[in-house]
This record gives structure tokens, sequence and C-alpha cells, in this order.
């Protein structure tokens, strides 16, 4: 996930605005207590959430994999007021962890958190969404993509991360492939071909596609 020269990385981190002393609490714990935390979005992928809802302005925010519920809290820092994130993560296990956090945040009242099966969640949903963050399993991203797109608004935004994959997109002809890298590999040439949508793939920590409806 390290694709930027170490000190050219610190130097961005340093010339970004700060995270909260809440966040900053949530990515020490996360990295104290819970299995992966390389999985947590981190301060300046977090700020540039942060920034993009707050370009947007939703009122209408998707998540699909929630984990200990870093993103959501710098998504949430862009709604509108009485806006609402709905929230999914099959992991009921952090469930307690991240409430915890969500109760803290200040954002409490505007989040909907599911533990659940989001391809199962999804097509019940009756919002009509202005941003959807993809963030869970690389297996189905292009299934999450196509049942979203239907639920955002024109021009609205969806944005998939780990579309790098630490730089595993990039196999030799003749190399064997992992699943959840040909996932990838085949939902960012999907995304990229989609005429229902503009795209622009930024080289931010793991990878972040940008997409916005047509």
């Amino acid at each position: 996930m390290k694709f930027l020269a170490e000190e050219i990385e610190e130097y961005s981190v340093s010339h970004t605005e700060r995270e909260s002393d809440l966040l900053k609490s949530l990515n020490r714990e996360t990295y104290a207590k819970v299995l992966n935390p390389r999985m947590l979005s981190g301060h300046l992928q977090g700020r540039f959430l942060s920034m993009i809802s707050r370009m947007i302005r939703p009122d209408r925010i998707l998540e699909i994999g929630t984990y200990t519920g870093y993103s959501a809290i710098c998504l949430c820092e862009g709604l509108r007021p009485d806006g609402k994130l709905i929230t999914i993560d099959i992991n009921e296990e952090l469930e307690t962890f991240t409430r915890n956090f969500f109760a803290g945040s200040g954002f409490d009242q505007c989040i909907d958190y599911r533990i659940g099966n989001a391809l199962e969640i999804i097509p019940l949903l009756g919002d009509t969404f202005d941003l959807v963050f993809i963030d869970a399993d690389k297996i189905n991203y292009s299934s999450y993509f196509n049942l979203c797109l239907e639920k955002v608004r024109p021009g609205g935004f969806l944005i998939a991360d780990n579309v790098l994959w630490s730089g595993k997109i990039i196999q030799p002809k003749d190399a064997k492939i992992d699943k959840d890298t040909q996932a990838l590999i085949d939902f960012n040439r999907m995304v990229h071909e989609d005429s229902r949508v503009s795209n622009v793939l930024l080289p931010i920590r793991d990878g972040l596609m940008i997409l916005q409806k047509i």
C-alpha cells in the first residue's frame, strides 16, 4: 500500500489538516486491539474522504464496509443538516467497539449502522444516495457497483477503495492471479468502460476509484 517515498508521504501528511482527537484515538485503538488494522482509512485518506464529502454536501451516504468506523466518521463531516449515512458491515464482532466510537463522534444520530450481508441489504434500501463508498470484500466489488449505481442520483458519486491492491493489479501475463486481485482487475476495467459513469483512479494510499454517475 506504500506507493510514495516515505519522506513524501510524511510531508503530505504533515501538510494535511490534522485528524480529530477522536479519530486519532480510533486509529490508535484499532492498531492496538483489532486484526488487520491496515484496513483503516487513516489520516491522509480520511481527510480526503472528509474533503470530498464537504465538497458534495450529501444528504444521503451509503458505505459498504464499516470496519471500525473511521471512514464513516470522516464522511459524516460533510453531511447536510438532517443527513444520514448508512454503513453496512458483516463482522458483528466489531459492533460494540465501533458503536462506542460512533457514540463519541457527535454523528451518532446521523449513522445507521447495520450488521449483515450488503448484497442482501442494498436491494432493500429505498434511499437515493449522493455518495457511496465501497470498501468491503473485493470479490463482490462489481456486484456492489451494479447494485448501488441505480440508487445513486444523477451527478452523484461512488468511491471504491483498494483498487490498486498493493500494486498487485499489475501482473505479468503468465502470472497466477488470486481471486481478489482478479476481481479488482475486472472491476477497474468494467467501470472504466461503463458509459454510465465518468471516472478517475487516484493513487492515494491503496488506490481510490472516483466515479460520477452521468
